[in-house]
């Protein structure tokens, strides 16, 4: 697993904590970043950035994400689904990370969190989502490749 994949992995763990745990002290999911990151500062600030961007962005994706995934409400779907879907069309919304690296690290994470059908889901919603995008991103948008 590379350095990024890893952080990724982390901010999975994270957002899935937002989700069903709302009332977890800042702190604490802060902590936990730094410890299983190991205090990797480059490694850690990817993660903040990424997990920052997710937030802030969260209604945007949100909105994106049911009108792609046809017959699906997010609310329906699995947390650890919903969660790699929000990470993975944030990438692809707000990010300059090749869209291919977002997708592919997406499914590695739905393989290894979600259930046997999961990797095939996010793999047909992110693609959406992509062929579904301008060609090009915007050169406003961070890098976090």
């Amino acid at each position: 697993m590379s350095r990024r994949s890893r952080a990724r992995e982390i901010v999975l763990q994270v957002l899935y904590q937002d989700d069903l745990n709302t009332d977890q002290p800042e702190d604490i999911r802060l902590r936990f970043m730094n410890a299983r990151l190991n205090q990797d500062r480059s490694l850690v600030e990817f993660a903040e950035d990424l997990l920052a961007g997710v937030r802030r962005h969260r209604d945007a994706v949100d909105q994106h994400l049911e009108e792609i995934a046809r017959n699906w409400k997010l609310s329906r779907m699995a947390a650890t689904d919903r969660n790699v879907l929000r990470l993975g069309a944030y990438e692809i919304l707000f990010t300059e990370t090749p869209n291919r690296v977002v997708v592919n690290e997406a499914i590695e994470l739905a393989k290894r969190y979600g259930t046997n059908n999961s990797s095939q889901f996010v793999n047909g919603v992110l693609d959406r989502l992509m062929n579904n995008q301008p060609p090009t991103k915007s050169d406003e948008r961070p890098q976090t490749s």
